[in-house]
């Protein structure tokens, strides 16, 4: 298992590769484009609704640069294979990629990103001053191959609809009970593709004391049996957050997973009712959660020196004001000092209207805990497949 903890040698190595890096940076200087280019942008972690605003911001402030934006979503589990065989074909038409620890984790065990730190850090702004600390804590997973745009201490957090649930469950053991009580109302998504359900997926071995939780094939016993069981109870599980929260909203569960945006947002589209409540369980910690840009091999020098050039403008406070957005990644920002007074008006008006104020406190004094790193993660969601999700999935 990798461990991002570094040890003298690792050091050592730090230092050696940072100052082999100082050496080389005008080797690594980009020269912007003399004509305009357009820029095709895949989501597979619905980052657009926090940062399409701020893109088109860029293209408007700086038309000679970025002629257009296209931008299309994904499923996460796909896209690494498609670009693969774009690569594989030389005819790569994705220049930027906005996805979540997913993709990210698919991606560089498949060694599809550029290593944009390792090569091009003097063109991006410096990353440990500016994020906030889980943020940075976040960068560390994407081994210099993505560079983190927005940020939230996720979950895992239990949501439930208080006329149903009078009593919610404080512990896995009352979770476990009540699902028995209570058979196919409690529901989950398919941790490879859902954030709640992967949080909840990683957060487990936290709560249920597990031997090693950052290694889930051997350091899982209890959590795997913990999801055996619990799946007994488990009617299917989707492959997406969104029908968790349709059928919560309808009345066909009444516990599902959650995370503080995937609870703010569906109150605000009037997915699930206002008055839905939330939950922890006992020896919770914050597993965090992130969305990062990567960009794939093979893209042209006069791209990719936009490309980090938009990377730089995303960052700053202004960018970054706009991923409150309606609190679908709350709080959204991944750096320092961006206030919600700073949001636009809509993003304000949401937040106060639906926001919850125990989530400040539970921010501030829950202990925060990295995902499983990449390749872990992506061993975790095959075993997860293989023998909790393989006859349930749909």
């Amino acid at each position: 298992m990798t461990d991002f903890r570094l040890s003298r040698r690792g050091l050592m190595g730090a230092a050696a590769g940072l100052a082999a890096l100082g050496a080389n940076r005008a080797f690594a200087q980009l020269a912007m484009p003399k004509e305009a280019v357009a820029i095709n942008i895949v989501d597979v972690a619905g980052n657009l609704a926090l940062t399409q605003k701020a893109f088109e911001a860029y293209r408007k402030a700086k038309p000679n640069v970025v002629s257009k934006f296209t931008f299309t979503k994904a499923p996460a589990p796909e896209l690494p294979g498609k670009i693969k065989a774009q690569q594989d074909a030389g005819r790569l038409d994705i220049d930027l990629v906005l996805t979540g620890t997913d993709a990210l984790a698919a991606g560089i065990e498949q060694k599809l990103w550029v290593d944009l730190l390792g090569q091009y850090a003097s063109q991006l702004p410096k990353l440990d001053d500016i994020y906030l600390k889980g943020a940075a804590m976040m960068q560390s997973l994407a081994r210099g191959q993505g560079v983190t745009v927005a940020y939230y201490p996720s979950g895992p957090l239990l949501e439930y609809m208080p006329d149903k649930v009078k009593t919610p469950p404080t512990s896995t053991e009352e979770l476990l009970a009540w699902a028995k009580q209570n058979p196919n109302k409690f529901l989950y998504a398919r941790p490879a593709n859902s954030g709640p359900g992967r949080t909840f997926l990683m957060g487990l071995p936290y709560i249920l004391g597990d031997s090693n939780p950052k290694d889930p094939m051997k350091g899982w016993d209890k959590t795997w049996a913990y999801l055996k069981e619990l799946g007994q109870y488990i009617e299917y599980y989707p492959t997406g957050t969104g029908a968790t929260m349709k059928e919560l909203g309808e009345g066909t569960r009444d516990i599902i997973v959650s995370t503080t945006g995937w609870d703010i947002n569906p109150r605000v589209l009037g997915v699930v009712p206002k008055e839905a409540k939330i939950a922890t369980l006992k020896n919770f910690k914050w597993v965090i959660d992130a969305h990062y840009m990567v960009v794939p091999k093979g893209i042209s020098n006069d791209k990719l020196a936009v490309l980090l050039d938009i990377m730089k403008f995303m960052l700053t406070k202004e960018a970054q004001a706009f991923t409150y957005d309606e609190g679908y990644f709350y709080p959204g920002p991944a750096v320092k000092d961006v206030p919600i007074t700073m949001a636009p008006k809509e993003s304000q008006e949401a937040i106060k209207e639906f926001g919850r104020p125990e989530y400040e406190k539970l921010i501030a004094d829950v202990p925060l805990e990295l995902p499983l790193d990449p390749e872990p993660m992506v061993a975790a969601f095959r075993r997860w497949d293989e023998e909790i999700g393989s006859k349930k999935t749909k």
